[in-house]
């Protein structure tokens, strides 16, 4: 039986590493500061999101839940994220409706031994419902956002100008009207 002698380049990685030390980072010992385009874990941001659950539609290992329930004779809904089921691909971060819903952190360490129950985080929103047959159509915060986007514009859907006008007056959209000079269209005609 013939033994093998280790080649030149492990002899050389072997000595490299005894004099300059591992290769490793000292991770627990020392933070880890990941680069700047790190995929980390999501997190919700409660004022930014909608609630429109395109984030759930999109998440391809179905880590975020949606669950639309009745509390105290209002529609909710509710969006669950799983973070022990999220593989951190940013398909959610994406796909969000308002580009800030949802966002990706550089948090990366988030392992927890006892209750898996730690590892979930949640949002409610109100949904705002018909006033003919009840049937919910959106969530609330939708609507607003979609309100504040159109801006005057607003006053041409029937459904968004009553939903408008529910509104306390603080937080219906500021129209801004183009003053026209008389004098310029007198000269012109």
């Amino acid at each position: 039986m013939r033994i093998r002698y280790p080649k030149l380049r492990e002899l050389k990685e072997a000595l490299k590493a005894i004099f300059f030390g591992p290769y490793t980072s000292g991770y627990p010992h020392q933070p880890h500061h990941p680069a700047e385009r790190f995929r980390g874990r999501p997190y919700f941001y409660k004022d930014d999101c909608t609630g429109c659950a395109a984030c759930a539609n999109v998440c391809p290992t179905g880590a975020i839940e949606v669950k639309d329930e009745i509390k105290n004779n209002k529609v909710i809904r509710r969006l669950i994220l799983h973070w022990d089921i999220c593989i951190c691909c940013g398909q959610c971060q994406l796909s969000c409706l308002t580009q800030k819903g949802i966002l990706l952190s550089q948090e990366f360490a988030y392992a927890v031994t006892e209750n898996r129950q730690q590892l979930t985080t949640e949002i409610e929103k109100e949904f705002v419902c018909c006033e003919c047959c009840a049937k919910e159509i959106l969530p609330a915060d939708q609507y607003n956002w979609l309100r504040e986007r159109l801006g005057p514009l607003v006053f041409s859907n029937t459904s968004l100008l009553l939903f408008s006008l529910k509104l306390p007056v603080w937080r219906l959209p500021k129209i801004r009207v183009k003053k026209v000079n008389k004098n310029s269209s007198a000269k012109t005609a």
